[in-house]
């Protein structure tokens, strides 16, 4: 059974910055690509950024430059640094890992705001 379990999340200034992780079990973490995304009220759920299980990454536009994704394959954990963070970046973050079959596991999610 794969679990995936977000943290980090909290409130933060406009130009702050938070990094979130996501833990992985259940699974061989190191194969996948993991994928963050974000969903903020009244919008759909968006792609922010994706770490191949090489270590490349490729990132939204709009977070591009602010956020980084890497992976430490021996905790079993995905991290997103968000960095300059603008209130358009509060929403509610997910990881998600997609499997060999096509099936896609996502954590819990975890609140970002972004606030004065």
């Amino acid at each position: 059974q794969v679990q995936l379990v977000e943290s980090g999340g909290g409130l933060v200034q406009p130009g702050g910055s938070l990094r979130l992780a996501c833990a992985a079990s259940g699974t061989i973490f190191s194969v996948y690509a993991m994928d963050w995304y974000r969903q903020a009220p009244g919008k759909q759920r968006e792609l922010v950024g994706v770490i191949t299980s090489g270590g490349s990454t490729n990132y939204a536009d709009s977070v591009k430059g602010r956020f980084t994704i890497s992976r430490d394959n021996a905790k079993n954990t995905v991290y997103l640094q968000m960095n300059s963070l603008k209130f358009e970046d509060t929403a509610v973050y997910y990881c998600k890992l997609r499997d060999y079959d096509n099936y896609d596991y996502w954590g819990q999610g975890i609140q970002v705001t972004v606030s004065s």
